[in-house]
């Protein structure tokens, strides 16, 4: 008979982890609008198909399994300790709300590692992709390498919060949800806001964007624009959302912010609809070459540069999370030296260093102390 009340205790015990942990990636994983609502409402887009459901990339993502380099690039991965994490603390200024300035500057930025910034504008705050712990729907999934320089309770106020797409590493459901209830715009590609919604944003704070069209926040403009991508958050919800890069237009700077692309025309194009630019934050990790035309190769990022026609280069999305089955630093370390060989300014703070780009100098803080 205890045999029998241990058995069924053990089961009810699994019952309820395995049912907690499903509702937790539900809830993760968040809402997308309805087959209706998508046909109904993007068809009228050129990069929407209602054959297909989906929003279409710029160029088709290419997948070369064979071609991977770095290991296996399974899912299984992102559940251990990567091997290409650093082996020292990295350097950071750890931030609090008393390191910031009641009225936001008029020109400066908050690299918070990964494609987490923070950049004040014209007396404007704007909060981008912020994700402070691991990009995966369970907390054991895709563990940071190094710890944010700031936690989202050590947050000052924010008027705008900018998401570029939907993948884990750029949206993170607690911190939708404790932004939610601020006075605070959101602006997010096409769909994405019933991600948003469905995590207590109200909808009346939610602005969606379609490519090359403008949001307008007090002296700020934001303008949506391509990138080569996809989004998704399950098995069965790729490509339900849009992907975006952002042109920030204020009143005396010209700032852009890639997002996640592979390298294509749309460079060109946006530097010449946009530009010049007095600031590009481009992403310079996640590349393989399994997977070609998601992300920019080193070589790619000063090519993007370049067809943006931008002062100065300021790196993003590298160093938090292993992604491309590389050491940490390689990406760092290589596109810094082809910027010096191309004469292209870079900025390279250090994790929760705020810098006034191109008057505050930066480090080569990457390399092992």
């Amino acid at each position: 008979m205890k045999r029998k009340y241990i058995i069924s205790f053990l089961a009810i015990v699994m019952l309820l982890l395995f049912g907690g942990t499903a509702y937790t990636l539900n809830s993760q994983i968040g809402r997308i609008d309805s087959v209706d609502v998508r046909q109904g409402e993007y068809s009228k887009h050129s990069y929407y198909s209602p054959v297909k459901d989906e929003f279409i990339s710029p160029q088709e993502i290419i997948s070369n399994p064979e071609q991977t380099t770095g290991g296996d690039p399974g899912f299984r991965r992102f559940f251990g300790t990567s091997p290409n994490a650093p082996d020292f603390e990295l350097p950071k200024y750890d931030l609090t709300k008393k390191d910031f300035s009641e009225k936001p500057s008029a020109y400066a930025a908050y690299w918070l590692g990964h494609s987490s910034a923070i950049i004040e504008l014209d007396g404007y705050r704007i909060l981008i992709d912020p994700v402070f712990d691991n990009a995966g729907p369970l907390p054991v999934i895709a563990k940071r390498m190094s710890v944010s320089p700031l936690q989202r309770e050590e947050m000052p106020d924010i008027d705008i919060v900018l998401i570029t797409h939907d993948h884990y590493d750029h949206l993170e459901k607690e911190t939708i949800a404790f932004l939610a209830d601020k006075d605070i715009q959101f602006i997010a590609p096409l769909a994405v806001g019933a991600r948003m919604k469905g995590w207590g944003v109200p909808k009346d704070k939610i602005t969606e964007l379609g490519w090359d069209e403008i949001a307008t926040h007090g002296t700020l403009s934001i303008t949506a624009a391509p990138t080569v991508h996809y989004s998704g958050r399950s098995y069965n919800d790729r490509n339900k959302t849009l992907w975006a890069s952002y042109v920030i237009k204020g009143k005396n700077k010209n700032l852009y912010w890639s997002g996640d692309t592979g390298y294509s025309e749309h460079f060109k194009e946006i530097g010449r609809k946009y530009g010049p630019f007095d600031l590009a934050f481009i992403e310079i990790d996640g590349w393989n070459k399994g997977w070609p035309n998601t992300h920019l190769f080193p070589e790619e990022v000063i090519d993007a540069c370049r067809d943006l026609n931008t002062r100065l280069l300021f790196p993003i999305h590298f160093s938090t999370f292993d992604l491309a089955l590389h050491p940490w630093d390689e990406s760092i370390a290589i596109v810094a030296d082809l910027a010096a060989e191309n004469n292209l300014e870079i900025i390279t703070p250090v994790m929760g260093e705020k810098v006034i780009p191109g008057i505050t100098p930066t480090t080569r803080w990457w390399i092992s102390p």
